[in-house]
């Protein structure tokens, strides 16, 4: 099993998930993160972190194209290993439907700075 990330994430992209993580598997978009499903050892610290129910376990019906998502996306995007800010607006997407497909951006973020 692993977690991933659902389209909720798009445009809120809060990231208080991404401190708790103790692999670092997560990977940032311009408005989206990520979970990598190779390196996540479902230890779970990540789901109850996110404001807006954005990480999911594997097991729930439908996730089978957010693992891919998941992991098409890790496979391109920088990794992020600390706490970033969130959009200004992330508060107004909330409840905003068909994230992924009038929202979505498959454009890298930031990434965490190399030291």
């Amino acid at each position: 099993m692993t977690y991933i990330v659902t389209e909720a994430c798009i445009k809120c992209k809060y990231m208080d998930c991404v401190e708790v993580c103790p692999v670092d598997c997560f990977y940032e978009g311009e408005n989206m993160l990520v979970i990598n499903p190779e390196q996540c050892i479902d230890c779970g610290v990540c789901e109850p972190e996110c404001p807006i129910d954005a990480i999911q376990p594997d097991t729930r019906e439908g996730s089978e194209k957010w693992v891919e998502h998941n992991r098409a996306y890790a496979a391109l995007w920088p990794n992020i290993r600390l706490k970033g800010s969130s959009p200004v607006d992330a508060d107004e997407w909330r409840t905003v439907a068909h994230k992924l497909t009038d929202h979505f951006s498959q454009n890298p973020g930031k990434g965490t700075p190399k030291a």
